[in-house]
């Protein structure tokens, strides 16, 4: 069995997609690479094919029907043999140095018995035409260097949020949450985060900058009036994020706290969206997305209506309109999207 697999999206990526699978490379036989070109029309299939043929244990080349970035890290899932799983964007990369600590740390855990269920690192926004790079940490949330639990955690920031850029699951927790990303949807990352969360017992905070996360690509997910044609989007993963976790079922108190802050902080850029677009229909739908949480669940909607970022969504006026896209670049500059 290898030690950690990575998953690597792969959609008409001929143009970049050679610097993502060199920096995982030096893994070596430790790892398992797993391409999957998701029904790409240009030369994706060809460069896929063309490292597995040279690196044979090391690369597999998975083709499939497009599907979308979800149903390509489901694959991912489904075809991985590491004990651990990690995906990488194929516009992104991993740092050298890092990415040695982060071998060598699972190995010693793993020798030494220690079942963590996540590995957490660092991440870096490698912003197009942008000199200073922003290194998003975790210390003011978690101890460094040691297996811990949730109750070991500092405090809660709100809108401070784990993404899949820092994450690296242990293969079963995965499996056992039941994680099936929906096919043809943006934003999934945020499930793939969110739902297997509550599955985590132990988990292992490594203070390097490990994932190099490329912002500036034209047309990327993340761009704001990107995410304006795409509000439906958005809003099916944060009704997914209503209806597949029940945070008060959650006993750990620091647990629950934070799964409800993340809640949070998605409903808020799904609203602010929906006050960017201007438009009379998405901010119906805005409506909409808070009458349902209120109907499934009135303890969530007075948490998220009444949180430090949730509370400005619904007041009324300019002033309250004012509030929101506070809260809005607030949750944009820790989300990462522009």
């Amino acid at each position: 069995m290898k030690l950690l697999t990575f998953a690597i999206p792969s959609y008409n990526s001929q143009d970049y997609m050679r610097k993502c699978i060199e920096s995982l490379l030096p893994g070596g036989e430790d790892v398992e690479i797993l391409i999957v070109d998701d029904g790409s029309t240009d030369d994706t299939a060809r460069i896929a094919d063309e490292y597995e043929e040279k690196y044979p244990s090391i690369v597999h080349a998975i083709h499939q029907e497009n599907g979308g970035h979800g149903e390509a890290v489901n694959s991912g899932i489904r075809n991985a043999t590491g004990t651990f799983f990690k995906v990488v964007d194929s516009d992104d990369w991993v740092d050298a140095d890092a990415y040695q600590e982060v071998l060598s740390t699972l190995k010693r855990l793993e020798s030494e018995g220690q079942d963590i269920d996540l590995l957490l690192t660092n991440y870096v926004y490698e912003k197009e035409g942008k000199k200073h790079k922003r290194h998003m940490m975790y210390t003011p949330l978690f101890p460094t260097d040691r297996v811990i639990g949730w109750s070991d955690m500092k405090r809660n920031i709100k809108g401070f949020s784990i993404l899949m850029h820092s994450v690296i699951y242990r293969t079963r927790v995965l499996r056992d949450s039941g994680l099936v990303l929906p096919s043809h949807t943006f934003y999934v990352d945020n499930l793939f985060v969110y739902i297997p969360l509550p599955y985590v017992k132990k988990f292992y905070y490594l203070n390097v900058d490990f994932y190099r996360y490329y912002i500036g690509r034209e047309g990327q997910s993340v761009a704001e009036q990107t995410m304006v044609k795409r509000i439906d989007q958005q809003l099916k993963v944060n009704y997914m994020m209503v209806d597949l976790v029940d945070p008060w079922s959650i006993e750990e108190k620091h647990l629950r706290e934070y799964m409800l802050s993340y809640l949070e902080m998605i409903t808020v850029v799904s609203t602010s969206i929906g006050y960017v677009s201007k438009d009379k229909d998405n901010l119906n739908k805005i409506t909409d997305l808070w009458q349902y949480i209120k109907k499934k669940d009135r303890r969530t909607y007075r948490h998220l209506r009444y949180g430090m970022l949730g509370g400005t969504m619904r007041l009324p006026g300019r002033f309250g309109r004012f509030l929101s896209m506070r809260a809005y670049r607030l949750s944009q500059k820790v989300i990462g999207f522009n």
